[in-house]
């Protein structure tokens, strides 16, 4: 059996972030620990729950069944050593437990064209509150839609509230987005983000260390969290009270070296007594916008993170450079609504020909492009630049 199958095979009888699992596959590696589990013998001078043995009576059955809902979902596994593994996930191998989970996934499910490892190379998890307010909600969307805008990917966890706004206003931007499931990658959970998810699916990925076929539990929720902090270079909590869940990615963040940002919301707000907690106590930095984020992962790693962070800076942005005209035309463009030049020129009120000749310097810039040879959509926010 390849190391690969192994993986997964492990993945059926014990529980995928079980603290044991580090220390077991570095003393082991994957073929070995999975015939000692399936033989109940110790090995190296180490044993595991008797439980894993009984459920590995069953194995050739449940590895058929996964992967047979596998190819129906259209999801594939990766593991570490492949091309698409994002290498910062191995740092969870080297990291205390949290709630008794921690360590390296032992693979990924993913459903979803797009390449795991280039879309998490410069991304940002935005979490928060699933009974948010209205005002956190438009505050991850416009957060989640700049961070886009500049290449970052947004990762979330598809849940109601601050997740599903996060994960909208990246898709906004007709950019990609990593929703990361505690159930398998197959389900749609909650079964109202249906669409959401299958949209996730289309543009970006949806991510789960679950094999198919498995349920979400809380257990599963909070060891999911590790997930989120570890391949992301920075956490954005929107919006969480005293004992949120999200509160938990970001201790996840932290004990992991990423950057921690919360959003301040009305001292009012019971929603956001937990991230105003986290800035009293120096857990989190106080972000209030995408640039502000943007600077932020910046700071933290200059090599990957986009170098369009001066949106709020006494230089001015990109924006601020553009002419009259090409200011007016890139305002007058839309991100999923193509307009023909007359179009655009009439929403920005100057005449056709200044508004050709204004499109083809933007165009030129990267902030629009032409699409079905005569149509224009913008691609790039200028205000970010």
């Amino acid at each position: 059996m390849s190391p690969r199958r192994a993986r997964m095979a492990l993945s059926l009888v014990c529980e995928p972030g079980d603290a044991r699992l580090p220390g077991l596959l570095a003393d082991l590696g994957p073929i070995e620990l999975l015939s000692a589990v399936r033989s109940g013998r110790r090995a190296a001078g180490r044993s595991w729950p008797a439980a894993w043995t009984h459920a590995a009576q069953t194995l050739d059955h449940d590895l058929d069944r996964a992967r047979g809902l596998a190819d129906v979902a259209g999801l594939r596994w990766i593991v570490p050593g492949d091309r698409d593994w994002p290498t910062q996930l191995d740092d969870l191998d080297h990291v205390p437990a949290n709630h008794g989970a921690t360590g390296a996934p032992l693979g990924l499910w993913a459903r979803g064209a797009s390449r795991l490892a280039d879309l998490a190379s410069a991304s940002v998890a935005i979490v928060g509150a699933r009974d948010c307010t209205a005002y956190g909600a438009e505050t991850a969307a416009e957060i989640a839609a700049d961070v886009a805008c500049a290449r970052v990917t947004v990762v979330s966890g598809a849940a109601f509230g601050i997740d599903a706004s996060a994960h909208r206003g990246a898709l906004a931007t007709l950019n990609p987005t990593i929703a990361i499931l505690a159930c398998d990658a197959a389900t749609n959970y909650p079964r109202a983000h249906a669409a959401l998810l299958q949209r996730i699916g289309d543009e970006g990925l949806v991510i789960s260390e679950q094999p198919p076929g498995q349920v979400p539990t809380k257990a599963r929720f909070l060891s999911r969290n590790r997930i989120i902090a570890a391949l992301t270079s920075g956490t954005v909590v929107v919006e969480a009270r005293r004992r949120s869940g999200s509160l938990n990615t970001l201790a996840w963040a932290d004990q992991l070296g990423r950057t921690t940002m919360a959003v301040p919301g009305p001292v009012t707000s019971q929603h956001s007594s937990g991230t105003h907690q986290a800035i009293r106590d120096g857990k989190a930095v106080l972000v209030t916008a995408g640039p502000e984020v943007l600077s932020e992962l910046s700071g933290f790693n200059s090599a990957t993170a986009p170098q369009a962070v001066s949106g709020n800076s006494a230089e001015g942005t990109a924006f601020d450079a553009l002419t009259a005209e090409q200011a007016k035309a890139l305002d007058a463009l839309d991100w999923k609504r193509p307009f023909d030049v007359d179009a655009v020129a009439r929403r920005a009120g100057l005449s056709s020909s200044a508004t050709a000749h204004a499109l083809a310097r933007l165009a030129a810039g990267g902030w629009a492009s032409r699409v079905d040879g005569s149509a224009w959509i913008l691609t790039r926010r200028a205000d970010l630049e």
